[in-house]
């Protein structure tokens, strides 16, 4: 072997003994570096729309509950992440959409990550949903609002006595209310047994919620509640708080945890981005196209689907709504058509319908039922913040029906009349000649009470109503009829509640309703299926042009706006009384008699 062969052999054979060395100091090195830290923040605010949002830039610029939930979830499973910061800024939700977020935030902590929540100050509803955090942070200057709860009814009889308004209000069922505020001063025996009992139940989850999630003795949380307002250092030191600093302080806290490393940020986590590009001409036509709500076309899916079907707002006849504050109806022709689509569907192999409405329409609602009840795949409910009255009506048919802890359901009854106004009219100067003809002619008149015949007719109408309510709901619960119409008679209860009557079946999330979906339809649980949802929004260019009453909700868009400053406070009430006007129309409705919000 000549040298130079020898020679290179010791340099290759030095190479390997050396070469374990230099990585292991090569790796040294590295570990000595400064890493980052990744982390996401996130705000949790607006009212969270159930259901489809309208195309284009009027759906971009809102969040809906699956948008805020779906951003939790990429949360969940970003390896790469290590925590989120969540900013609570006055969410306007329910009991429902509150135990939505806490079960996705609890699904970011079970996958190992830090949830830290943030909140300059706090309500009833911010702080329940802060405590599903890891920790809950606020400023000095904060303040935490957690008060308890309180009811309270308006009643119109002496406001309608002075001005001569004759309300003329029929019911079946003791604690079917609704009619309660037209036609008394206070509050009945049965109308206050039920609130005491849903308020009961809500404090009940309230204290448990919260008592669970700080490690606190429920006694505590009841005086820590009883002594509010608390200033955030007065909750720190009852221990509702974990720590007193700004969002600022925060972010240092959370790098100082993480050893020194660079701390990485990621502001509007997981927010869809709307592409504000709008240069030259194909900007112009794309900005078009966003105004309007044109989409893209889509590749149509080949994937087993589940049609997950929104039932959302007042139950009316015809087609969906929206009023000038926003709020929508629930069109029974709308709904109809979204149910025939799923069920003729042979990619959709089951059909869930999600509810948040307080009922309406007796008849709507009973055309919704009948359409379901031709459904011949498996059929879940899931109720949201309210699926009462008309909303109950359109669930009881279905293989299973799951409720949030907080939902508000059953109401069971029917409520009808009118308000007279000919004493008004008089008063300001109107005068009503009449001609009629037929003994019940006045049923509908706006001038006159009812008459003995119209009352007797309207009262049997009524009780016929009820009687095929309980039918059906006793035939959809595998209940004796008498044993449902003991739960009935107009009772609001919680979805707590439902399920000891067994009015309802189980309580669980949206996400536990589409599980129960898949295995009802022989689909395995780790099969991926696309989810339809319906029924699809209309686009601000389809509202505007595309409907007969196009007048009347370009109208309503300018209505929105000048509505839009009014304090929640007096919105409300208008909000109210913007449904009981749509739902005058009907004879006979099957409606909650009452709004239920934390705040």
């Amino acid at each position: 072997m000549n040298r130079t062969r020898l020679s290179t052999l010791c340099l290759g054979m030095l190479l390997l003994v050396t070469a374990p060395a230099l990585l292991r100091a090569e790796s040294d090195t590295k570990s000595t570096k400064p890493t980052s830290v990744s982390w996401g923040h996130i705000e949790i605010s607006g009212s969270y729309p159930e259901g489809a949002l309208p195309p284009g830039l009027f759906g971009e610029i809102q969040e809906g509950l699956s948008d805020g939930l779906a951003r939790l979830e990429r949360a969940a499973d970003d390896k790469d992440l290590r925590g989120v910061i969540l900013r609570i800024n006055g969410p306007s939700i329910g009991w429902a959409k509150l135990n939505e977020f806490r079960a996705a935030i609890g699904r970011v902590r079970e996958k190992g990550k830090k949830v830290y929540a943030w909140l300059d100050g706090g309500s009833s509803m911010d702080y329940l949903l802060a405590t599903a955090c890891d920790q809950v942070v606020m400023p000095e200057s904060g303040a935490l609002m957690f008060l308890g709860l309180r009811a309270e009814v308006s009643f119109y009889k002496n406001l309608f006595d002075k001005l001569d308004v004759k309300p003329d209000m029929l019911r079946v069922g003791e604690f079917k209310s609704a009619a309660e505020p037209y036609n008394r001063t206070e509050m009945s025996p049965e109308f206050r047994e039920e609130m005491e009992a849903i308020l009961d139940d809500y404090y009940r989850q309230m204290v448990e919620i919260v008592a669970k999630s700080r490690k606190l003795d429920e006694e505590a949380v009841r005086k820590a509640m009883d002594a509010g307002p608390l200033t955030a250092r007065e909750a720190h030191k009852l221990g509702l708080l974990d720590r007193i600093a700004y969002q600022d302080e925060l972010e240092e806290l959370i790098k100082k945890e993480s050893d020194g490393s660079e701390l990485k940020i990621t502001r509007r986590y997981g927010r869809k981005k709307v592409d504000t590009d709008f240069s030259g001409f194909a900007g112009m036509m794309k900005m078009m196209n966003l105004l309007m709500g044109v989409e893209e076309p889509r590749r149509r899916s080949t994937r087993t689907k589940i049609a997950v079907i929104h039932a959302s707002g007042a139950i009316m006849t015809g087609e969906s709504k929206s009023d000038l504050f926003g709020n929508s109806t629930l069109g029974s022709e709308t709904l109809i058509k979204a149910i025939r689509k799923a069920r003729e569907d042979d990619k959709v192999k089951a059909i869930v319908l999600r509810v948040d409405s307080p009922g309406g329409s007796a008849l709507a609602s009973d055309l919704i039922w009948r359409e379901l009840e031709l459904v011949d795949k498996p059929f879940i409910a899931s109720m949201g913040d309210v699926a009462a009255s008309g909303g109950y009506y359109i669930s009881m048919g279905a293989d299973r029906i799951f409720a949030e802890p907080g939902t508000l359901t059953g109401s069971i009854g029917v409520v009808g009349g009118k308000l007279a106004l000919g004493g008004l009219f008089e008063k300001v100067g109107i005068t009503t000649s009449v001609i009629s003809r037929g003994k019940n002619s006045g049923v509908m008149s706006t001038t006159t009470g009812f008459t003995d015949s119209e009352r007797a007719a309207m009262v049997k109408l009524l009780h016929e109503v009820y009687d095929q309510f309980v039918s059906k709901a006793a035939a959809g619960r595998k209940m004796e009829k008498d044993e449902l119409e003991k739960l009935a008679r107009g009772r609001v209860y919680t979805g707590t509640m439902a399920v000891e009557k067994k009015l309802v079946d189980e309580l669980g999330t949206l996400d536990d309703a589409v599980a129960a979906a898949k295995k009802a339809a022989g689909i395995a649980a780790d099969e991926k299926v696309e989810l339809l949802v319906l029924p699809k929004a209309v686009s601000p260019f389809e509202a505007l042009f595309g409907s007969l009453d196009a007048d009347a909700r370009l109208k309503t868009g300018i209505l929105q706006s000048l509505f839009a400053g009014i304090p929640a406070e007096l919105r409300e009430p208008l909000e109210g009384l913007s449904t009981l006007t749509q739902l005058s129309r009907e004879a006979r409705l099957v409606v909650l008699p009452f709004q239920l919000r934390v705040r």
